[in-house]
């Protein structure tokens, strides 16, 4: 076990660091470098949403938030993977106490990947589910020790039921699978459970995760409790953000470099004849940059809070999530098609970064049609009266 002594948003810096020197190895091999997990275990993402019970931090979405940001500058696959794997652990408070012990044996810094889409398939057997299925996009799978997955329970009558079972990675297969043009190094492969037995201990409630009701009631409420879809958006698109950042840095320098260092020639347009244009796209993006985080921020501080959230502040998160993933898109194509030519280089920065957030735009969570949906029947839903 990694000793944690820094706050995780002042320990990220160092991981940033590291991983800005091995961006192009990780997009390579198409997942993080082992030193990079292993510099994400000790910085503390791994035990930031676990509870104190287990020796983990209990921490806040908003640190969590400044953490995953800072990460982003230098590499949004990193930022993913660490957003993913500070917040899967939040899932385990949904399981019994038995399997929550069993997952945490070893300490807090278990890495837990997971997905809630119910690719898989579970049988009900004495003390437990026998479960098959094959679940993709299961970023930073290799270097997980534990994972969950969702499965449809067939039932004897109705159903079927949605249930969350946690396995431990050493019985899982994975498919190398993951060929994508963005977020190359997340590692986002396959994986695959073969006609496994889950005992009953590691089979968890998919909607009391959805709807915020951990195992234990009686313990203390704290922001990794959160409803699912109240905070999911965020855990996405926070490594925009981020990448976002990175983008106006990258061309604020370009920039600054282009209009002191290229010639005047005659009669041709050069880069002086362009200052307006680029102080406008600067102006303008930083300005986007700066309002996503203030939504960002809102949610985060919302689940922080620890108070009960309504079914309108669900909708309106989840809209609030694809809405700056959507700016934050539309903020990075406009850096990169300022940057022109001499900006855009096959092996320079920019470009990854622009593959990247396009990439995390296209999430399923973050797509503006449904989430509007969902937001304006929320408005014209007759609300309770106390």
């Amino acid at each position: 076990m990694h000793p944690v002594r820094e706050s995780l948003p002042a320990a990220a810096e160092a991981v940033a660091e590291l991983a800005s020197g091995l961006v192009a190895q990780m997009e390579h091999e198409r997942r993080l470098s082992p030193d990079v997990v292993k510099a994400l275990s000790g910085a503390g993402f791994m035990r930031h949403f676990v509870p104190t019970a287990f020796g983990g931090n209990a921490g806040t979405f908003r640190d969590l938030m400044r953490a995953v940001t800072t990460l982003g500058e230098t590499c949004a696959a990193t930022a993913w993977c660490a957003s993913l794997f500070a917040s899967s652990p939040r899932f385990v408070s949904f399981f019994p106490s038995e399997g929550r012990q069993e997952i945490w044996a070893g300490g807090p810094d278990a890495t837990v990947v997971c997905s809630v889409i119910p690719f898989g398939e579970a049988v009900s057997e004495p003390g437990g589910l026998r479960v098959s299925g094959r679940w993709p996009y299961m970023s930073g799978i290799e270097c997980a020790d534990w994972v969950i997955v969702c499965a449809k329970e067939l039932l004897a009558r109705g159903g079927p039921r949605l249930t969350l079972v946690a396995v431990p990675r050493a019985q899982c297969r994975t498919e190398d699978t993951w060929r994508s043009v963005g977020m190359q190094a997340t590692g986002s492969d396959t994986v695959v459970v073969e006609d496994l037995f889950v005992p009953a201990h590691r089979v968890g409630d998919r909607a009391a995760l959805f709807a915020g009701r951990p195992a234990d009631p009686d313990g203390p409420r704290t922001a990794g409790l959160a409803p699912l879809p109240a905070v999911n958006g965020l855990t996405f698109v926070v490594p925009a953000l981020g990448a976002a950042r990175g983008a106006l840095a990258l061309l604020t320098d370009h920039l600054g470099r282009k209009l002191h260092h290229v010639p005047v020639l005659p009669g041709v347009p050069g880069a002086l004849d362009n200052q307006t244009t680029y102080e406008i796209v600067l102006a303008r993006s930083a300005a986007e940059i700066d309002a996503t985080q203030l939504l960002l921020e809102r949610i985060a501080d919302l689940a922080d809070s620890g108070e009960p959230i309504t079914p309108e502040q669900v909708a309106r998160n989840a809209r609030d999530s694809a809405f700056a993933v959507d700016t934050l898109a539309g903020t990075v194509n406009r850096i990169f098609r300022t940057a022109g030519t001499s900006g855009q280089a096959a092996d320079g920065p920019l470009q990854r970064i622009w593959r990247d957030v396009n990439a995390i735009a296209t999430h399923q969570a973050l797509q503006i049609e449904p989430t509007a949906r969902a937001y304006a029947r929320s408005l014209f839903t007759p609300r309770s009266t106390p």
